[in-house]
């Protein structure tokens, strides 16, 4: 049931994700150039989908004691920002802004075919392992 829920809601976020144009990088480089051609569209997009997960969370998810399909939530304790947020941020950051996309829907391109999005999803690949093993060699030091 878990699994085929989380297909349901990664099928419905890439549809939501497909409409809304988030998946066109020239929409949302669009919406980063506040100087330029500024589209603020998708600024409603962002309110509508805050406005709808607010809601629910404040009435779905906030007034129970344990998820419906697991034993409890699961919350980080980490509240701490240190310098692998902020490069991690940084370099995120950097790839949205100058190419227009970010993993989401560049998972949610994949299939329309389009080889530029096969060669983002590969390096994103690429850098999550290299992430990964400076992490590892940092935590070794």
């Amino acid at each position: 049931m878990k699994l085929m829920i989380a297909l349901i809601s990664g099928v419905l976020f890439g549809a939501g994700l497909t409409i809304a144009q988030m998946v066109n990088p020239e929409k949302v480089l669009n919406f980063l150039d506040i100087t330029g051609q500024w589209d603020a569209s998708l600024a409603l997009v962002m309110a509508s989908a805050l406005t709808i997960f607010g809601s629910g969370y404040f009435l779905l998810v906030r007034t129970k004691d344990k998820p419906l399909l697991d034993k409890e939530f699961i919350v980080s304790n980490n509240n701490k920002i240190d310098n692998p947020l902020i490069v991690g941020a940084t370099i995120f950051g950097l790839g949205w802004g100058l190419i227009g996309i970010c993993p989401g829907p560049a998972l949610a391109t994949l299939l329309t075919g389009n080889i530029k999005f096969f060669g983002f999803f590969i390096a994103m690949l690429i850098g999550m392992q290299v992430a990964q093993k400076i992490s590892k060699t940092i935590a070794n030091e």
